[in-house]
């Protein structure tokens, strides 16, 4: 039987889930504001919308690169790897104007044995988690967890900048420290009936659920905070509008700007208490968290990052486990 249990976001990674590399950007489906997560540079290189497959192939195949060198990683340290398969034709036409299949942090996530699929917020991610349930099929019905999914999101008005009243709750806001969970929002994903959902739901298994407020340019909250062991974190303060939470205020943390935060420094992934893998644009990040007797392994990650995500966006954990 398959083990199913995420403890903390530093406990030994042992099974995780690592994302495919499918994105079609919507030609009119993403608001301006809605694209504030990402650089300008970004913005101007997804412009126009489509199948980066299709628009920038040779962007696609180095896409696709850095994500097989960061598999190598992982299965270096022994941790086995898991791929959502490939969206289906029949997928991508009822996607409409856009679909994405790209970043597995978001679509689910799991704390304890507690696997939740989420709501996403973005009209062209909420099928992002159908190529995931066979992931779910094969290795999560077979194990003693829960498995549940947020409600539906409710229809918006079509002139809704909000896109309406959710709950949205997306796993890229979801942080694990052991009963002790942190929920992010900003207001470009998971929202407040979001969160109020997620804690009702973990109440009776004893976890208490925090929220985090964010800066309007963080998209979630791994985007600003990161776990990379006991007592040590990286942060952006800028990016956290009420500062470190309390719980945490005692910890040693390594800082990074606003900037910093918005190209995905917090965004490093931990294999363990004693294993970091981050991006070689962090390099004065790496060194830092060398200092605390953590080994660091860097994987360019430039056109991943590009997108809005990195390290820890690119997985979802099923077990994680001292």
């Amino acid at each position: 039987m398959p083990e199913v249990y995420v403890e903390s976001e530093f406990a030994p990674l042992r099974t995780v889930v690592l994302a495919q590399s499918e994105v079609s950007i919507p030609a009119s489906g993403m608001s301006s504001d809605d694209m504030r997560f990402l650089s300008a540079e970004s913005r101007k290189e997804i412009a126009g919308g489509g199948d980066m497959k299709g628009f920038a192939p040779e962007r696609q195949a180095r896409w696709a690169g850095e994500r097989e060198a960061f598999r190598a990683v992982l299965e270096r340290h022994g941790v086995q790897v898991h791929r959502p398969r490939l969206l289906t034709p029949e997928e991508k036409a009822a996607a409409g104007d856009g679909y994405a299949n790209f970043f597995a942090r978001d679509p689910f996530f799991t704390v304890g044995n507690q696997v939740v699929e989420a709501s996403m917020r973005f009209l062209h991610r909420r099928r992002e988690v159908l190529p995931l349930r066979e992931v779910m099929r094969d290795h999560v019905y077979p194990s003693d967890c829960a498995y549940v999914a947020v409600p539906m999101p409710e229809v918006a008005a079509p002139d809704d900048p909000t896109l309406g009243p959710g709950p949205f709750l997306e796993g890229g806001d979801v942080l694990v420290l052991g009963k002790k969970v942190f929920v992010g929002t900003s207001g470009l994903a998971s929202n407040p009936l979001g969160i109020r959902w997620l804690a009702k739901f973990l109440a009776p298994y004893g976890y208490t659920v925090e929220q985090v407020r964010l800066h309007e340019r963080i998209l979630h909250l791994d985007c600003a905070l990161g776990f990379i062991k006991e007592g040590l974190l990286v942060a952006s303060e800028e990016a956290l509008l009420e500062g470190i939470p309390e719980s945490l205020k005692e910890w040693e943390k390594i800082t990074v700007g606003l900037d910093q935060a918005t190209s995905l420094a917090t965004n490093g992934l931990p294999l363990g208490p004693d294993v970091y893998v981050t991006d070689p644009e962090f390099s004065f990040l790496g060194q830092e968290i060398e200092r605390f007797g953590v080994h660091v392994e860097y994987v360019d990650f430039s056109i991943t990052r590009s997108l809005g995500g990195s390290f820890r966006c690119s997985t979802q954990p099923l077990l994680r486990k001292f």
